[in-house]
């Protein structure tokens, strides 16, 4: 069985993420879940940084100008850390990685996309930032670079509001 697909429907245009859910089932798994209730529909981008990554997934940035944009998670709580032998995926560029808060299995909602190869953020590297990966952009991959490129202010937040309409998963 093919890995599920998920489109992202956002104001700068849309792009495509394969789903590891065969070799990540929990983290994957999570985001699936997340996107059919909705969750993410109506968010936005909260950080972008250029030539390094582009994050999304807070409850709080359905207004982007909320202080409370890019502090917060699902009502669920927090995912376990997935580490699987078998699934030594490296942050590469178009990568969908789990965000966390630096300590162990504070993952949630929060997510990046890699703009540029991110090995130290390997969970399988030495070093404390573990982030495992969780997808890979297959469309749409230049719309992702703009957004890469969008201008940032103060905690590298977008000056111009990149929102999300909408997220479906086509399986």
């Amino acid at each position: 069985m093919a890995n599920p697909v998920a489109v992202f429907d956002t104001s700068m245009g849309a792009f495509k993420a394969e789903l590891y859910k065969d070799k990540m089932p929990g983290t994957a798994g999570n985001f699936i879940k997340l996107a059919k209730e909705g969750f993410y529909d109506g968010l936005h981008f909260h950080r972008i940084i250029a030539d390094f990554m582009i994050q999304f997934g807070c409850p709080h940035s359905k207004d982007p100008l909320s202080p409370r944009c890019g502090t917060g998670g699902p009502d669920s709580g927090c995912i376990k850390d997935e580490f699987p032998e078998d699934a030594k995926f490296s942050n590469e560029p178009g990568t969908l990685s789990m965000a966390n808060t630096g300590m162990p299995n504070s993952g949630g909602s929060q997510f990046f996309i890699n703009l540029v190869h991110n090995d130290y953020l390997d969970w399988f590297t030495p070093g404390r930032s573990k982030h495992p990966v969780f997808g890979k952009v297959i469309e749409g991959m230049d719309v992702v670079e703009e957004l890469g490129k969008v201008e940032t202010g103060p905690t590298d937040r977008p000056k111009t509001p990149v929102k999300v309409n909408s997220i479906t998963i086509e399986e």
